[in-house]
């Protein structure tokens, strides 16, 4: 695995080599002494695997509040994503920056999410699904979500967005009385 910092601390894309031969290929996608090295120790608790019918669909932004904040590990084993993260967290040099990478099932790549950030996607093709490994549960009543055309962060898609969930398309936008997310118990 090669761990490709994104410019947002402490997210990561991560390539994967596949090792091929006549039957196929095979590839390791996590390994816990790897991940160590880019300070990951938590242990993955629940994972989830989505299934998006079209192309242009949004799905997101979408976070967890603290003391439930979340790492996130996300993987697109069929078709193409945008995939996006944005820093919420309170105090960071890169609060409400984003970026945008492509997964997709042919380029096998990963993305690497610490706490603290909001996280979507768009499907640049029909079919799509992703496998997500989070270091915490989901619990209900702290979910927390930010709209997908948020002008306060500005995230560009490559397609029109289409197929928004009632929910997603409800988040709220921000203002500048947000704060941020406080992940590490700052007074």
């Amino acid at each position: 695995m090669k761990f490709i910092p994104t410019g947002l601390e402490g997210s990561y894309e991560i390539d994967i080599f596949p090792i091929e031969d006549e039957r196929g290929w095979f590839v390791r996608t996590f390994c816990k002494n790897e991940f160590a090295e880019i300070g990951h120790s938590k242990e993955w608790v629940q994972m989830n695997h989505s299934f998006t019918n079209n192309a242009g669909t949004i799905r997101g932004m979408h976070y967890q509040q603290p003391p439930f904040s979340e790492i996130k590990l996300i993987r697109c084993i069929a078709g193409k994503v945008f995939d996006v993260i944005v820093d919420l967290r309170r105090n960071s040099e890169t609060f409400l920056k984003w970026i945008g990478i492509e997964l997709s099932a042919e380029n096998k790549r990963m993305i690497y999410i610490p706490e603290g950030f909001a996280h979507g996607f768009q499907t640049l093709t029909d079919d799509c699904q992703l496998i997500y490994n989070h270091s915490e549960y989901y619990k209900p009543g702290v979910e927390g979500g930010i709209k997908y055309d948020d002008k306060m962060v500005g995230i560009k898609w490559p397609l029109p967005a289409k197929n928004v969930s009632e929910r997603d398309g409800n988040h709220p936008l921000l203002d500048k009385n947000f704060e941020g997310l406080n992940i590490y118990n700052e007074l």
